[in-house]
């Protein structure tokens, strides 16, 4: 493996492939001195030069802050072009989001006709793949919502498959050091999606979630998906952190208060496992694609402790479920 300063010799020497790499590097940190301002035009420069490995990390970029339809668009012109050059993600995700399907069909029957990854970028309906579903309230008090059909299957299975082979054991947060750890009161696993291992299909449901929840898509955290073998569980707990703890209040100062908890239920192949609410006599289990939705504070914005809960264990089979915590303060209607 090359180091950066390799990274960067051969970058400036205008190698496609080091200007990529070290383009990823910058926009987590781990480039030396280089920012992610630095990253994102490596990353240009790179994709300008034929890589269409930087054309889907780009095309995240442009999706993660798209402020509207054209940002969408300019965003799905950088995946139809990583396509087109044969980077295998970028092909499989416009297959995902295309609306025709006999076309999808035929390209993953080996069937390329002219122009077809541009034909299935035109297919994409960018607004009904950002709107959200409905929410149906459960509980008042605490806030509890439920979405039917919140995400398709297809971006389901796809969740799940990019998340099987990173598992690692889950962590809480630990408010004597400040920092997340293992704990027996947790016992599933766990993988964390940071920037670089966003895709577009995880940059739409993120934009989906911030349309049905109403807060800031920079309110919300790294996504996680979380996997329950059975037997395992996450005990009763809250999500929200307590300002009377010295290192949780750091943390609210830091980064805010963690005001909200959003779940996909990615699969239902198996007995169990569902969301309990103890304190309101509350139990859910969606299907592939529900969704559940609860404000962890009050309406003055207080930690709640009606939301106590808990993710029960599979009595069989595995659960797979993407979750998603929300910083700062709800959206007007919450």
């Amino acid at each position: 493996m090359q180091s950066t300063k390799e990274m960067e010799r051969a970058a400036a020497d205008g190698d496609i492939s080091a200007m990529t790499a070290l383009g990823k590097l910058s926009l987590i940190g781990q480039a030396g001195t280089l920012s992610a301002v630095d990253g994102t035009k490596l990353l240009l420069a790179a994709a300008e030069g034929g890589s269409g490995e930087a054309d889907s990390v780009i095309s995240v970029l442009i999706a993660a802050d798209a402020k509207d339809l054209r940002d969408w668009s300019l965003a799905l012109g950088y995946l139809q072009r990583g396509a087109e050059r044969g980077w295998p993600s970028a092909q499989e995700q416009l297959c995902l989001v295309a609306c025709d399907r006999s076309l999808v069909l035929a390209v993953q029957s080996g069937r390329r006709e002219h122009a077809v990854w541009e034909k299935l970028r035109d297919s994409v309906d960018v607004p009904a793949l950002l709107r959200a579903p409905p929410a149906v309230m459960v509980s008042k008090a605490p806030r509890v919502m439920t979405i039917r059909g919140f995400a398709s299957p297809a971006e389901c299975g796809w969740m799940i498959e990019r998340s099987r082979a990173r598992m690692t054991p889950a962590q809480v947060f630990d408010w004597q050091t400040g920092k997340a750890s293992t704990h027996s009161s947790r016992t599933n696993s766990a993988v964390r999606f940071n920037i670089l291992d966003t895709d577009f299909i995880l940059a739409l449901l993120r934009a989906r979630i911030a349309d049905a929840t109403r807060f800031a898509r920079t309110s919300l955290e790294e996504v996680n998906i979380l996997h329950y073998e059975a037997g395992q569980e996450f005990k009763r707990h809250f999500d929200w952190f307590d300002a009377a703890d010295e290192s949780s209040a750091a943390e609210i100062c830091a980064k805010g208060q963690r005001a909200a908890t959003f779940l996909i239920y990615l699969n239902d192949d198996f007995e169990g496992a569902e969301t309990e609410f103890p304190l309101i006599g509350l139990r859910y289990k969606g299907t592939p694609g529900d969704a559940l939705f609860f404000l962890n504070v009050d309406e003055a914005g207080k930690p709640d402790r009606m939301t106590l809960h808990a993710g029960l264990a599979p009595a069989t089979g595995e659960k797979w479920l993407l979750s998603q915590w929300i910083r700062g303060i709800p959206g007007v209607g919450v």
